[in-house]
């Protein structure tokens, strides 16, 4: 079943239906350091631009978007490492405080799970000290014997299995899915609500990606989780995803449910991702509805930021910044060729229209 990616907090109490975690009107500028200061004040990366998301527990919400949109500050943001230029953070649907005490609290319901399993681990410890750790500072360590039943809990939930053959293993020792799986562990060692996933398999062989997929597949059916799984590969997402959000540019351009977004995109930049996808089934030379590449964040395109690339530009594209635009059931898509209100976009009746698959 595939879950909107805007619903709705509710405040007060946890009601059903309420989100394990929701991110409302996230922006994050960047200050640009200059040895000469320029005219018009001190430059900024728009990295992250007015983002509104929410993670339901029990689902997949997939991030997908080229390097540079923005997708891996908004994991950051989402966890707290870095701090919004504006915006707020709910947790159960109620805002997320800013003292010490709210802080330790929060990073023990929302977890990150690193993009290199090789640095994510310190290669001098064993697997038994990475899984330990958590355990000591978040949770009630109880005796030895229990802190060894908990950490061999920990890697049978993860699928290393028997326990024992990896508990006293140290990193280099394991492979790359292997590491990523103790990774993984290490996290659900506090018990979150909500796991991040920063691009988990890219740095992964492709024969055991998908096994690691399958055990965030799991992990949300088993454990009720909330991830964020964030990747450039549509496809992946596609694969795991109940919704779907395309970033591009340091915003949200479409997002829907995983099917419908892979299956009929409405945004141009969704169709270039999904026509540059590998895809086994395709008999013909894919064709790429874009060109050049992603622009400066620094000084980002004035109106949509993809309509230097767009092959359906329109004179109202680089003057004004598409609202989100109901599609279809669930799906919206920031693009002025889907308006049907809007005067100034009467002459998309007589433009090329993007095709959406059948």
């Amino acid at each position: 079943m595939h879950h909107d990616a805007t619903a709705t907090v509710v405040h007060g109490p946890k009601r059903p239906g309420t989100p394990a975690l929701e991110a409302r009107h996230l922006t994050k500028h960047f200050p640009v350091h200059q040895l000469t200061p320029t005219r018009g004040g001190r430059q900024v990366v728009h990295a992250v631009e007015d983002i509104s998301l929410a993670l339901p527990e029990a689902t997949v919400t997939a991030v997908v978007g080229e390097s540079g949109s923005g997708k891996s500050t908004l994991a950051r943001l989402l966890t707290q490492l870095i701090a919004p230029t504006s915006g707020q953070l709910l947790l159960d649907g109620v805002p997320v405080g800013s003292s010490a005490r709210a802080r330790r609290a929060y990073t023990r319901q929302v977890h990150l799970v690193l993009q290199d399993p090789f640095s994510s681990l310190n290669s001098v410890h064993r697997v038994r000290h990475h899984l330990e750790r958590p355990l000591k500072l978040h949770r009630r360590p109880g005796s030895r014997d229990e802190l060894d039943a908990r950490v061999r809990a920990l890697l049978e939930r993860v699928s290393l299995s028997p326990a024992e053959r990896y508990v006293d293993a140290f990193p280099h020792e394991l492979s790359g899915g292997q590491r990523q799986r103790v990774a993984i562990a290490r996290g659900l060692a506090v018990e979150p609500r909500v796991l991040l996933a920063d691009e988990p398999v890219s740095m992964l062989d492709v024969s055991i990606r998908l096994g690691v997929l399958n055990l965030l597949d799991e992990l949300r059916e088993r454990e009720r989780l909330a991830i964020l799984y964030v990747t450039h590969d549509i496809a992946s997402a596609r694969y795991l995803a109940d919704t779907v959000v395309v970033m591009y540019a340091g915003q949200v351009v479409e997002s829907g449910p995983a099917a419908t977004i892979t299956d009929a995109p409405a945004h141009p930049y969704t169709q270039l991702l999904l026509s540059a996808a590998p895809d086994p089934a395709r008999t013909e030379r894919p064709v790429l509805r874009g060109r050049g590449s992603p622009p400066s964040l620094v000084d980002p395109p004035s109106g949509c930021r993809f309509h230097p690339r767009c092959p359906f530009a329109m004179a109202i594209c680089k003057e004004r910044t598409p609202p989100a635009l109901p599609v279809a059931a669930e799906q919206v898509a920031a693009c002025w060729l889907h308006t049907k209100d809007t005067e100034d976009a009467n002459d998309a009746e007589t433009a090329p229209r993007p095709t959406r698959p059948s």
